[in-house]
């Protein structure tokens, strides 16, 4: 339940922020030392690459989320809550995402760092990122019950 409850505030997070980005931040943009707020309308993937690929994202997107959905409800007891909140957050941050694909046919972007040259990018994106870093931190360090270090089975 509370891995669901993660989601679904990932969710309405990265909604919420965008829907102030579109209000806001179109005509205003903000420029300071450390972030910019500014609407860009990302048709691609992540650092703008394969851009007006949407029907290949949204089928991506469908397809890993449904994977990892089923993994994760299947193994949501088992799993560690390590591995469990990291596909939450990438779960969420991919259905946020997806959600601006499919109605709007781009993903809302409005943060950037004005100190040093990085793509925009929102809070879906820190979501999977965020989820995907957990997970590579589980990989190499977790433990599965009855396993003494996931990565010590790979030899």
């Amino acid at each position: 339940m509370i891995y669901t409850i993660l989601i679904i505030i990932g969710i309405i997070l990265d909604r919420f922020t965008k829907a102030y980005a579109i209000s806001h931040f179109i005509e205003n943009p903000v420029f300071t030392n450390f972030i910019n707020f500014l609407y860009v309308e990302n048709r691609g993937a992540a650092f703008g690459i394969l851009q007006n690929k949407r029907i290949f994202f949204l089928i991506l997107t469908l397809v890993v989320v449904i994977y990892l959905l089923y993994y994760f409800i299947r193994n949501i007891k088992s799993n560690p809550k390590l591995l469990n909140i990291s596909l939450s957050l990438i779960v969420s941050g991919a259905l946020g995402n997806f959600y601006d694909r499919l109605f709007h046919g781009f993903v809302v972007d409005f943060i950037e760092f004005s100190f040093f040259d990085f793509p925009v990018f929102n809070v879906a994106d820190i979501l999977v990122t965020t989820g995907s870093v957990l997970l590579i931190i589980f990989i190499i360090f977790g433990k599965m019950d009855g396993e003494e270090n996931v990565s010590s089975n790979r030899k």
